[in-house]
């Protein structure tokens, strides 16, 4: 196997050159590489079922209350669909952030736990986000994986192989327990991820709690508390920051104005919706569109 320091100095070649021209890069549509020469101010969004790795310089993600911070060392691992406040802390112009985000194939986690007999962990996990170690076995697949971008002809025949490499690799992991949460049927984090997904789909509509349990096959008490323990929020917080991030897109993209965004998402106070949408973002809805406007810049993924 190869040593660590080689396989980060590959990727940090590799990926400095494919975000040569722009900052973020999409590859085959589950995969996007960073290059930050600057720390960056916080920004919030929607991060699915995802690792997250930092191959130079470190970031830092907020849910709720919590902090997680990872760098070279540590990956971050989601294993549902959060919303989240992200900060690249640590980059300059000779050692800029490098990162990597992979968005999980939930189907072939499926496929794998079912043909290596996985089974339901005893230890009982909460949060859907955690930190892992970064190791040889893992940093080696991603940089195949990256490298495919020299060989588009290869892709369709070797991107299954290398998805299904990552994705074995850790499911035997520490963080392993954390998939499979939401692969189990028989497990919280599956009903879980059942009314998040409802969420999504409604989150412009009023909420009933009661109904949405019942919708998922909870009682309210325990719907409520493996929903906060896995989320790290209420279903009604977790509504609101799904209704933010669509407000905030709706504006910056020129969708919608302020008020009419704001309607669209389900809220029928404008005052309110700036309100929230300041304490989420930290300035106004008009103001971030006019920070937006003179940056030129994008929303990260």
């Amino acid at each position: 196997m190869l040593e660590m320091g080689f396989l980060r100095e590959k990727l940090i070649e590799k990926i400095s050159e494919l975000t040569k021209k722009q900052k973020v890069v999409n590859l085959f549509s589950n995969l996007t590489l960073s290059c930050r020469k600057e720390t960056t101010e916080p920004r919030s969004y929607i991060l699915p079922p995802s690792i997250c790795i930092a191959v130079q310089g470190a970031k830092r993600l907020f849910l709720g209350d919590e902090t997680y911070t990872y760098d070279i060392k540590y990956f971050l691992l989601t294993s549902i669909d959060l919303p989240v406040t992200t900060q690249i802390i640590e980059a300059t112009e000779e050692k800029p952030y490098i990162g990597i985000v992979w968005k999980i194939d939930i189907n072939t986690l499926f496929e794998l736990i079912a043909e290596h007999n996985f089974f339901i962990p005893t230890k009982k996990v909460s949060r859907g986000i955690a930190l892992g170690t970064v190791t040889p076995q893992i940093l080696d697949a991603f940089r195949r994986l990256i490298e495919l971008s020299n060989e588009p002809e290869h892709a369709p025949a070797l991107l299954p192989i290398i998805h299904r490499e990552i994705l074995y690799r850790l499911l035997i992991s520490e963080q392993g327990p954390r998939l499979l949460q939401i692969a189990l049927v028989s497990n919280h984090g599956h009903h879980v991820s059942r009314a998040i997904d409802y969420l999504k789909e409604h989150f412009s509509e009023s909420l009933n709690v009661k109904e949405l349990a019942s919708y998922v096959g909870m009682s309210v008490s325990s719907f409520y508390q493996h929903f906060k323990a896995l989320t790290g929020m209420t279903p009604l917080q977790y509504q609101k920051k799904l209704r933010l991030n669509e407000a905030r897109r709706l504006i910056l993209t020129g969708s919608f104005d302020v008020t009419s965004a704001a309607l669209q998402v389900g809220y029928e106070s404008p005052s309110q919706f700036s309100r929230e949408y300041k304490r989420l973002f930290g300035v106004s809805p008009s103001q971030d569109l006019k920070m937006f406007r003179e940056k030129s810049s994008i929303i990260p993924v």
